[in-house]
């Protein structure tokens, strides 16, 4: 009996990663034949699990019950489980960080000793600094992310830097999250054209608009290509550098959501950024510490001549 319960338990932690499972793969992960995984499937359906038999492949699948069934994870998963929740807890998500609180209180609850002592250890040892960014609410973005699953268009009040609000209808894709800040990228269907859109600054409308057929991304690199988008396309200056030090040392100083660091050899990199300031791009880009050069605008170029010069007269 005993082994038999330890089998339906390693059986339902396969069924847990939500993938179709064959009957000769489960068997052969489970070391039995394929006629006692089908017994065992049949033992975890009167237990209340819903076991799904998908079509075609013949295969299992565990579908969607009416209770969340006991979850089982192994040492690795639970601690990782355990510091996102803490992690969640200081994050940009209003409202998350008190159910975030909640779950981790129900999770150390259940731990082992040995793996209570590792959270714990890694909480005590740990200081939290809060992410400042502006606060998304979790309703927002789930109901973004379910439209850009089920390929339904969306239809919301967008705010601008400076206050005012138009009204937008856009096919979504996906949404992006810098650690700060979370961002949609749509394509716009009132301007025919890819959009990046702050999530905090969305205001939904319901119903959604009508489904789509998804178009061809406007990148495969969708994490660069935010980048770019928030990075240096609202300003009034798009500047381009040469730096001459190895692309992984300078991103280590430009967040994504400052610059696009690209590598144009072991040594050089080219970064992109923008602002409103011809003195913050300046300074910017002279304190990476780095040799440089400027490509563009040309009127960075002309106005760090300047500086240089009134930098070198400074000096006696």
């Amino acid at each position: 009996m005993l082994e038999t319960s330890a089998r339906l338990l390693k059986l339902l932690s396969l069924l847990q990663t939500y993938r179709h499972w064959s009957g000769p793969e489960l068997a052969d992960r489970l070391g039995v034949t394929p006629r006692t995984v089908r017994r065992d499937i049949d033992r975890l359906r009167e237990l209340g699990y819903p076991v799904d038999a998908t079509a075609g492949v013949p295969g299992y699948r565990l579908g969607a019950g009416t209770e969340l069934p006991p979850l089982l994870l192994d040492d690795e998963e639970a601690v990782a489980v355990a510091v996102g929740l803490r992690t969640a807890a200081s994050g940009t998500v209003t409202g998350i960080a008190e159910t975030s609180v909640r779950a981790l209180a129900k999770l150390e609850r259940v731990l082992p000793s040995r793996l209570r002592h590792r959270v714990r250890t890694l909480e005590s040892m740990t200081v939290a600094m809060p992410a400042g960014g502006p606060q998304v609410a979790a309703e927002t973005l789930t109901a973004i992310a379910a439209a850009c699953r089920d390929h339904e268009g969306l239809r919301f009040d967008y705010r601008a830097h400076d206050g005012s609000t138009t009204p937008r209808a856009v096919e979504p894709y996906r949404l992006v999250a810098t650690g700060r800040r979370w961002y949609l990228i749509a394509y716009d269907n009132g301007r025919d054209a890819w959009r990046t859109f702050r999530v905090d600054r969305i205001e939904l409308r319901t119903p959604n608009g009508p489904r789509f057929v998804p178009r061809e991304p406007p990148a495969e690199d969708l994490a660069g290509y935010t980048s770019r988008g928030v990075s240096s396309a609202p300003y009034r200056y798009q500047a381009r550098f040469t730096v001459r030090a190895p692309a992984a040392a300078v991103a280590e100083r430009i967040p994504p959501t400052a610059g696009t660091v690209e590598p144009l050899d072991p040594d050089t990199c080219t970064l992109t950024c923008g602002s409103d300031s011809l003195d913050e791009l300046a300074l910017y880009v002279g304190l990476i510490g780095a040799p440089f050069t400027v490509h563009e605008p040309p009127e960075l170029i002309g106005h760090i001549r300047t500086l240089a010069g009134r930098l070198r007269d400074a000096c006696p």
